[in-house]
């Protein structure tokens, strides 16, 4: 009986073993993602093509899957193996979702002063916040701003702000070698980090490391 690595090198069963390698890699990308997302107290540059790779790779194993036999160990593994890939994007865009919810006002302030190529936000997710602040405003107006005199009708943002706190500790692990990460406090300590180090900071210390993949919360 061939074993799952020799059937999974053949192509009519799955992709060559170089396109294999990619989509481990991909699979392994959007984990990673996922979990910055779900540590990091503020929401992070969306990862869209990462999503969308792994969607188009979840077509191709379902379709791979149509030609195997309904008592075949490979479609139990490869049935385990959607679920977990599917719960991973799933997760991931529900606490975007969440966070967007959450922080509508701040991060549409923040979009508005990026460019383009330096938004946090894919378009879909955009017009989401979007509509979501402005039913909000709809809300506040038909239950409470219509029954005030006329100088309190304004709906004002500001005053509604919710920021994420980027002061809240998070615990990672360091891809490479950093030098001088200034920790905030009345000392402004600086440490360094060394590959595969784990460490507990606050997460405005290493926030652009996280975006930048040189650390990853766990």
């Amino acid at each position: 009986m061939e074993n799952e690595s020799e059937a999974r090198a053949k192509p009519e069963d799955e992709e060559p073993e170089g396109q294999e390698f990619t989509a481990q890699g991909v699979l392994l990308a959007i984990e990673e993602a996922w979990l910055n997302e779900k540590f990091a107290p503020e929401i992070l540059p969306h990862q869209s093509d990462l999503v969308d790779c792994m969607l188009q790779q979840i077509t191709h194993m379902e379709q791979n899957m149509k030609r195997l036999e309904k008592g075949d160990l490979r479609l139990l593994i490869h049935m385990m193996e959607l679920d977990r890939i599917r719960f991973l994007i799933s997760s991931y865009l529900r606490i975007r979702l969440e966070k967007i919810e959450k922080y509508a006002i701040h991060i549409l302030s923040q979009e508005a002063n990026r460019s383009l190529e330096e938004c946090y936000l894919t378009s879909a997710e955009l017009q989401f916040a979007k509509d979501f602040l402005a039913s909000i405003e709809t809300l506040f107006k038909a239950t409470a701003l219509n029954y005030m005199p006329g100088n309190f009708q304004t709906f004002e943002k500001d005053q509604l702000i919710v920021k994420p706190n980027m002061q809240a500790y998070v615990f990672l692990r360091a891809n490479d070698r950093i030098s001088g990460v200034v920790l905030p406090g009345s000392l402004d300590e600086e440490i360094d980090f060394e590959p595969g180090s784990q460490h507990i900071v606050p997460y405005k210390a290493v926030a652009d490391l996280v975006k930048s993949g040189a650390v990853q919360l766990i």
